[in-house]
């Protein structure tokens, strides 16, 4: 603030603090690391629940894309669960990895020219985002004929789970892994459920 003084104006300059002392530093680090420690636990769970919903959008895509496939060829399409995606692959009910193509690709997972047996379309390695995964299917393949339907028609609803071992048990078992189940219908329909869901009103009712 200025003042007047024979003719002229005096400036008074008033020194502020810059900057914080070492104790507001070593207080403000502590705050810190106990917030993020605190924090730790859920970011850690979300990223484990993220991969099962992951691996499990990918998987509902994977199996719509194969019955799709069918109704445009009017052919039988092959979605299948695999073990690995090279030349040493097999079929599994509990494959992590999964291939789409005309013909059994057992063994033949690396071929990429899809005008060659076993007729590839789409190749998807669980190491891609979802390498925690667990996957338990009633069959490792599902086949759509040119109608769009599952065959041979099942007996029951085929049923795909995926779980993450890695991130805790599930929900529906006490846990904090939000499991997730795909459930594919003798017609070719395909949808996503929540095991731990019980309510019969809420349409994630396994």
């Amino acid at each position: 603030m200025g003042t007047q003084e024979g003719g002229r104006v005096l400036i008074r300059v008033t020194k502020f603090q810059r900057g914080v002392t070492l104790i507001e530093l070593l207080i403000a680090l502590a705050v810190m690391a106990i917030a993020f420690s605190l924090g730790m636990p859920s970011y850690s769970a979300w990223i484990q629940n993220s991969q099962i919903r992951t691996a499990a959008e990918s998987m509902q895509s994977g199996i719509q894309l194969a019955r799709a496939e069918g109704l445009r060829s009017n052919a039988t399409v092959r979605f299948q669960l695999t073990t690995t995606t090279d030349a040493t692959c097999a079929l599994s009910s509990s494959g992590t990895n999964w291939v789409i193509s005309a013909n059994d690709a057992t063994g033949k997972c690396n071929v990429t020219d899809s005008t060659v047996d076993p007729f590839m379309t789409r190749v998807k390695a669980s190491a891609e985002g979802t390498k925690n995964v667990t996957v338990a299917a009633t069959q490792s393949s599902i086949s759509f004929n040119g109608l769009g339907r599952v065959t041979p028609a099942p007996t029951s609803t085929i049923t795909i789970d995926i779980k993450n071992p890695s991130g805790g048990t599930c929900v529906a078992a006490s846990g904090n892994m939000r499991c997730l189940q795909l459930q594919v219908s003798g017609a070719g329909q395909v949808r996503m459920c929540d095991p731990a869901v019980t309510a019969t009103s809420d349409p994630r009712k396994c």
